[in-house]
């Protein structure tokens, strides 16, 4: 039996795949709970639509987050913070206090999409900021000694 996802599915498939499976499984679980509808002409038919306008809104998307992307590789994020004599830090530098920095420079950045590796000295160090699933940018963060 041919079935239109309506969601992503685990194993199966992701949202607008037509897939097939066997009829039970559609019937009893992925149509009752929501996650399917049977893949007629009309279902078909709606599926394409909605599949044109999702490839134009992701081309929007991806198109604002490149130029996001080009505005970050040009930021320098300096963070201040407290340090020994060995130049290690007290604690580490985290990717809240990295977003912090960002929305004082005017870039509203969730903290789940930067990537740091772990910083615990001071010094020049690359963060990646995951901004679509095609478009990356480096971010230089820059960590200094806090004077008094």
């Amino acid at each position: 039996m041919e079935i239109i996802l309506k969601q992503p599915v685990k194993n199966l498939g992701d949202t607008h795949d037509v897939v097939k499976v066997k009829p039970g499984y559609a019937r009893n679980f992925l149509i009752p709970s929501g996650m399917a509808v049977i893949a007629n002409e009309s279902n078909r038919k709606s599926v394409a639509e909605l599949k044109r306008q999702a490839s134009h809104k992701q081309d929007h998307i991806k198109m604002v987050a490149e130029r996001t992307a080009t505005q970050l590789a040009s930021t320098v994020i300096e963070i201040e913070t407290l340090a020994g004599a060995d130049e290690k830090l007290f604690g580490s530098i985290t990717t809240i206090q990295i977003a912090a920095k960002l929305k004082d420079k005017g870039f509203e950045i969730d903290r789940k999409i930067i990537t740091v590796d772990d910083i615990r000295e001071l010094g020049e160090y690359t963060a990646v900021v995951h901004l679509h699933k095609e478009v990356k940018a480096d971010l230089k963060v820059l960590v200094k000694r806090k004077e008094d």
